[in-house]
């Protein structure tokens, strides 16, 4: 039986862009709602769901994009945009609803934010009053609605824990301002995605606002010291400064972290009040399966999990602005799940795929790393030093290599015969590092200017090359810029010198 037809809005977002897969892998029908389609069109499930063009200040196109929907997801919001975002949020929200309600739109369901009781709006910071007007024009809609508020959404990418991260790694010594004693319920984003889903199906007659947290109450201090726990950071020292106000703490977190100024003030602004949930009632309608909520530390730990894999599927700032410049692409890692520092090479190879294939799959061990050995070799005697593997593993196999290998001080991680090898690294670092080399046919001519009589015809190769490293606090990131400037003779070196040998192979 086919679920509901679902309407998403904000799905380049990070909430949004999450959703979609969710909704589909529960049965629904999904379409999406952007302002530029082209932006999804590389995610993976870009061919399971239709896709719209439309905004969300353009009654027209909202119109035509709720036809025939059953439940709306409303997962956009102007923050960010500048000062008058409080009245764009209003403006789209009553477009929204009046055009949800004469499409004969079943529900709404709304992702908000966590408001403090007792405190009157007009004592609340703009981007909280914001949130939660929103939520009172759907309600009002006459369209059953379901409003969530969350308070720090806990996941890879989204930015309550990118600031929380950075922050937290950059910093062994903080000097804070007085909000980071202020309690807050955190709820992890599988959680937020599951109420979501599970929203879709309620009864007609529910339509209110339900409060949703994970199941810890922490001050944002106790939320950095946790976090350096998990992270296996040492300890932090932090030191409360009551003089550091919202504006002031926004340059701050501007720069430690990669978030923003105009993100970070609203964030650092919601944090003045306590934030924690009044009451559990969605799981009257959506029941919680054991082990959820999940706890701030396993979230945590999750949300590492995946930076640490360079999976992370959305971030916060996958959604566009009005007025931008310009967009990432879809696949662009920018600093997606965390600072990703990339080296990048890619040479023409006068060579076939085959012999490029058999050297890429033959380095290490006796065969070296094709650059400075003196630079490998004391490379692996410093890391012997320090308690690590060194470089003197060598390989299983001379010519062949699966995944799980042991290559000298890295381990295949990934491996695409004739394609792709993936490895990562196993050396003591302040941080996680990854060597991928990839063996491609040349596209055409133009990548190369060399003649056939130098490259021989029909037999040139794409070699591309990329080093990436994800710095562990504050000693990866120095670690990085301190052997950055070798990186064009040992990784260079390595790109020419892996080309030359493959084309000596195919020679002989």
């Amino acid at each position: 039986m086919t679920g509901p037809h679902c309407l998403v809005t904000g799905a380049t977002g990070y909430i949004g862009g999450r959703l979609v897969p969710e909704l589909l892998d529960s049965g629904h029908r999904v379409r999406c709602l952007a302002r530029s389609p082209e932006r999804l069109r590389d995610h993976p499930w870009a061919g399971r769901a239709e896709v719209v063009r439309g905004d969300v200040t353009d009654a027209a196109s909202i119109a035509s994009a709720l036809r025939g929907i059953d439940v709306a997801y409303y997962l956009v919001h102007a923050l960010g945009t500048g000062h008058d975002f409080e009245d764009r949020d209003r403006t789209a929200a009553r477009i929204f609803a009046e055009q949800a309600r004469a499409a004969g739109v079943r529900r709404i369901v709304y992702l908000g934010g966590l408001t403090p009781a007792g405190i009157p709006p007009r004592d609340l910071s703009p981007h909280l009053r914001s949130r939660a007007e929103v939520g009172d024009i759907l309600l009002a809609s006459g369209v059953p609605t379901t409003v969530l508020r969350a308070a720090v959404i806990i996941g890879s990418g989204s930015a309550s824990f990118e600031m929380l991260r950075y922050l937290t790694e950059r910093l062994p010594v903080m000097v804070t301002p007085s909000w980071v004693g202020t309690r807050i319920q955190p709820i992890a984003v599988r959680d937020v995605l599951r109420y979501l889903v599970g929203s879709a199906s309620m009864p007609p007659e529910v339509s209110r606002a339900f409060d949703v947290g994970g199941p810890d109450v922490v001050t944002y201090e106790e939320m950095m010291r946790r976090y350096a726990t998990v992270a296996e950071l040492p300890k932090r020292l932090i030191v409360r400064v009551p003089m550091l106000t919202p504006r002031l703490s926004s340059h701050w977190i501007g720069l430690v972290t990669p978030v923003p100024r105009a993100l970070a003030r609203p964030l650092a602004e919601s944090l003045r009040h306590e934030v924690v949930c009044d009451e559990h009632d969605i799981a009257e309608w959506v029941p919680d399966p054991p082990g959820t909520p999940i706890g701030f530390d396993r979230a945590l730990d999750l949300a590492l999990q995946r930076v640490r894999e360079a999976d992370v599927t959305t971030r916060w700032s996958s959604a566009s602005l009005p007025g931008a410049p310009s967009d990432p692409l879809p696949t662009d890692p920018d600093w997606a799940g965390g600072s990703l520092y990339t080296d990048r090479r890619e040479i023409a190879v006068g060579a076939s795929p085959a012999a490029l294939w058999k050297v890429v799959e033959g380095i290490g061990g006796d065969n070296g790393w094709y650059s400075f050995p003196l630079a490998w070799a004391v490379r692996g005697w410093l890391d012997r030093l320090v308690g690590g593997v060194g470089i003197r593993r060598g390989r299983r196999d001379a010519a062949r290599l699966r995944v799980g290998d042991s290559l000298d001080f890295w381990r295949v991680e990934e491996i695409e015969p004739g394609r792709l090898l993936r490895l990562r690294a196993e050396m003591r670092l302040p941080g996680l590092a990854w060597l991928e080399m990839y063996a491609d046919p040349a596209p055409d001519k133009e990548t190369d200017r060399r003649t056939d009589a130098e490259t021989g015809p029909g037999r040139r190769t794409l070699y591309r090359q990329r080093a990436l490293f994800h710095p562990h606090g504050l000693l990866g990131h120095m670690y990085w810029w301190s052997v950055s400037p070798f990186h064009s003779i040992v990784f260079g070196g390595m790109a020419r010198n892996i080309a030359r040998a493959a084309e000596r192979l195919d020679e002989g």
